[in-house]
């Protein structure tokens, strides 16, 4: 039989993507965790959430991390009898922090480590394929599979990325709000052609992007900035659009995490981060290590 008889876990990190000018490009894996645990059962599917989501979260086959596990099974040519999943989620839901990537990676992820060979037949590469064929952008999926910073693109055989060591001292911190936010909406906002100059202008700043983070943070604030995306949703995000300028007021590289309505801020050089009415801020750090399975404790 193909499949294990026991549980596997995985753990998937927080993301967040385009970090100012690398719209649906550039993303970045944080230390902020959903863990996964699934087993082969004779028949039918159960899935029980704690944390994030609880209540609101199916518990049945429509659940995300399911139809991710379903699709991944489709690929590897393989069908389980049965399905139950244990979803312990430290990841904020419709907030801009890839909480949907995450259940999609997990998903993956999980399949293919219910399965003796699974991960010799669904390498990272094919895996990466798959889950931006389900979430539709690579750029949240890249960084919550490989970890750390990375650069995605899309190409005729399907996405691709590249991943790169983030420079020692950046500590991303997290606003997050009490509202949520809709991927879909967000984008509705973005008109269908952009002036070339400002177009010009985030191809140079994208660039400098993949400089600071990698090599020197101290042009982090000078990288952030964006003219594509951010300014045309600002007026759907009133309160994260106010809060990136005010903290960018203070000389802090803050952008719009992924399609909003969480901020993203670098902290660099001792700044430490005020408290905020209406929202949680949390510290972080840079996930080097991405998906990581493992059995279940």
């Amino acid at each position: 039989m193909a499949f294990l008889t026991r549980p596997v876990a995985v753990r998937v990190p927080a993301t967040s993507a385009n970090l100012g000018p690398g719209f649906d490009a550039l993303g970045l894996a944080l230390t902020l965790y959903d863990v996964v645990e699934a087993r082969v059962t004779a028949g039918g599917v159960t899935v029980e959430v704690t944390g994030e989501g609880a209540g609101d979260l199916p518990s049945d086959e429509s659940h995300l991390v399911v139809r991710a596990m379903r699709r991944a099974f489709e690929v590897l040519g393989e069908r389980p009898a049965g399905l139950a999943l244990r979803c312990r989620n430290g990841i904020p839901q419709a907030r801009g922090l890839g909480s949907s990537s995450a259940a999609i990676v997990a998903g993956i992820v999980l399949a293919r480590g219910l399965i003796e060979d699974g991960a010799a037949r669904l390498d990272d590469a094919a895996a990466l394929v798959l889950a931006d064929a389900i979430e539709g952008h690579p750029d949240n999926v890249a960084p919550c599979l490989l970890g750390g910073f990375t650069i995605a693109w899309t190409g005729e055989q399907g996405a691709s990325a590249v991943r790169r060591e983030p420079a020692p001292g950046i500590r991303p911190v997290v606003f997050v709000p009490e509202g949520r936010g809709l991927t879909e909406t967000a984008r509705a906002a973005l008109p269908k052609t952009v002036p070339h100059a400002d177009a010009a202008f985030n191809a140079g700043r994208a660039a400098l992007l993949v400089h600071a983070l990698t090599t020197d943070p101290a042009r982090l604030f000078a990288a952030t900035e964006d003219r594509l995306h951010q300014d045309y949703r600002a007026d759907g995000m009133p309160l994260t659009a106010d809060l990136v300028g005010r903290l960018r007021g203070q000389g802090v590289a803050a952008v719009v995490s992924g399609a909003g309505p969480s901020v993203l801020a670098f902290g660099i050089g001792g700044w430490t981060p005020p408290p905020v009415p209406g929202w949680r801020v949390l510290p972080l750090d840079v996930d080097v290590a991405g998906a990581r399975l493992g059995d279940v404790p």
